[in-house]
């Protein structure tokens, strides 16, 4: 219970967050990512925030012998980089700029009950069961 009220929280923190910042607004996204044209550099420091918050509570958490809300830290164990992480990269990349959305924002926006974020995320399960069936594939 204690681990699905921390995930709870941690999600409901998140998504008031990126509503506040307007990370849900798919044009102020665009426009963000319109480096050349009419830019909009206020969700950099929505990034600069988050980093510099992550970072510090990061680092007071693992001071702790054990997280509030689970029996153990999940730390990642792989550090490399390889062509799965940057191809991935390269297709997210692409998918935001094209949609404005990113995957926690899109999610975040279901509650509007627009078509937009339904979409896009009915495009991101597509896309995660095709590479799920293509991994499975590479893998016989």
């Amino acid at each position: 219970m204690k681990l699905l009220f921390g995930s709870f929280l941690s999600g409901l923190l998140f998504s008031i967050g990126l509503s506040i910042s307007g990370m849900t607004q798919p044009k102020k996204v665009l426009a963000f990512l319109d480096l050349f044209g009419n830019w909009d550099p206020s969700l950099l420091w929505v990034m600069i925030g988050a980093i510099t918050v992550y970072s510090v509570t990061y680092r007071l958490g693992l001071a702790n012998r054990s997280p509030l809300f689970s029996p153990t830290f999940h730390i990642p164990e792989l550090k490399s980089v390889d062509k799965f992480l940057v191809f991935g990269a390269i297709i997210f990349g692409i998918g935001w700029g094209l949609a404005g959305f990113c995957p926690g924002p899109a999610l975040t926006s279901l509650m509007t009950l627009q078509k937009d974020p339904f979409l896009f995320c009915l495009g991101l399960i597509l896309g995660m069961f095709i590479f799920k069936q293509l991994r499975q594939w590479k893998a016989l």
